[in-house]
């Protein structure tokens, strides 16, 4: 199946805006979603909607075996032990927030330390900026190299016998960079810490495979993934999960409830208090299915084409910056660039007269902004449903922006 076959799943895609064909890259923020998808999010609701665990009717048994089927799937899809290391929340902000609140306040004290880098979403950050607060650990932040990557001898010289948890983003939402987490998560581990993986620029786009990458803990988002928005996994070692106290309290997550004390469900219902995600989880799960069907080492191998191929034309534009490696073998299927003496926000309002749709601004990347010296930049993103064409148009979109601007001033 090509991509303009795939593309042909994506009823979104087959619109206008602005009088022009859409050209939609801005996957990185949130993918569309296939026919496959949205039918089985309508089955669910027209056909067995129901909550789950609790009723012994037919509807009640057909959402459970739905949702825990989903959840077998996430199993699969990751390579995790058991369906108990998996876990449904509303996201991967959730998910990180979910550890940093039961994981990191029961196992950080004064003087210990947490280490993340300076490319991490706002998501992967401000959890531990607050658990550092509350436990007095101190907050460490990884050097990066000159092309945004992470040098494994600044990893060694960075984690100490004092750090007791590494978090990392596996792929970056603004750079591309790839990020060598399973020889990270050896690193951490030789000094007695935990690696957690901010996985959602990486699940939607390469095979992931837990037990290999040897991490902790994974967070990623169903929305990234051409599945529905609201849902998410946090992936943990059972080990770990299974000494952690949930940060939700509430039904369906509860064994027995007393007066004065009550005690928790097994894993991982102890986590999911409250009516689950069901509509959401069996969406991820319908995602999941068709992600599959392509095969995710062929998505990730095509995106790595577009990623050249978007590189080798808009690197020809004059007052182009693309930040990030220069080797599109090294990036993730995204481009982050500015151009000389033009907003991102300017770059992208022009090109959505064009029918366009990029992303601009922050990224939810501050700290990154910072380091990069820049106030905001530009960010096209690429997925299976996008082609060469469309990387044509987004060029042409640029020069003609470029050239507004330079007549303009």
């Amino acid at each position: 199946m090509n991509a303009r076959e795939i593309r042909q799943m994506f009823p979104i895609l087959d619109q206008e805006v602005n009088g022009k064909p859409l050209v939609y890259l801005d996957s990185a923020a949130t993918s569309q979603k296939p026919v496959p998808v949205i039918e089985a999010i309508d089955k669910y609701y027209r056909e067995y909607n129901s909550n789950v665990h609790r009723g012994v009717h037919t509807l009640g048994t057909r959402a459970t075996d739905g949702y825990e089927g989903a959840r077998e799937k996430v199993r699969k899809f990751i390579n995790a032990k058991s369906t108990e290391e998996v876990i449904f929340t509303r996201g991967t902000t959730t998910s990180i927030n979910t550890v940093a609140a039961s994981y990191g306040r029961a196992n950080l004290s004064e003087g210990d330390e947490i280490v993340i880098t300076y490319m991490e979403h706002h998501s992967n950050i401000i959890p531990w900026q607050q658990v550092a607060k509350q436990t007095g650990a101190t907050l460490k932040y990884l050097p990066l190299q000159e092309d945004g990557t992470i040098s494994l001898e600044d990893v060694r010289a960075t984690v100490t016998a004092n750090t007791k948890i590494v978090s990392i983003m596996q792929v970056s939402n603004v750079l591309g960079v790839m990020n060598p987490i399973k020889e990270i998560a050896k690193i951490a581990h030789e000094n007695g810490a935990i690696m957690v993986v901010d996985g959602a620029q990486s699940a939607p786009h390469m095979k992931i495979d837990v037990q290999d990458l040897d991490c902790d803990f994974l967070a990623f988002s169903g929305h990234k993934m051409c599945g529905p928005t609201g849902i998410g996994v946090l992936y943990g070692k059972k080990k770990h999960l299974e000494k952690m106290e949930p940060v939700e309290f509430g039904g369906e997550m509860i064994d027995f409830v007393g007066l004065y004390e009550s005690t928790w469900k097994e894993l991982p219902w102890k986590f999911e208090g409250g009516t689950p995600i069901i509509a959401g989880a069996i969406g991820i799960g319908a995602a999941i299915d068709f992600l599959e069907q392509i095969g995710l080492n062929e998505i990730e191998a095509y995106e790595h084409k577009l990623a050249a191929y978007a590189m080798e034309k808009m690197s020809a534009i004059e007052g182009m910056t693309i930040y990030g490696p220069k080797e599109a073998s090294k990036r993730a299927g995204l481009v982050t660039f500015n151009i000389d003496d033009v907003h991102p926000h300017d770059v992208a309002t022009v090109l959505d007269a064009e029918g366009i749709a990029v992303r601009a601004g922050h990224h939810c990347a501050q700290p990154l902004m910072k380091w990069l010296k820049v106030s905001a930049t530009a960010r096209a993103s690429f997925y299976l449903y996008n082609t060469e064409e469309d990387i044509d148009k987004l060029v042409s979109g640029l020069v003609k922006t470029k050239e507004y601007f330079s007549d303009v001033f």
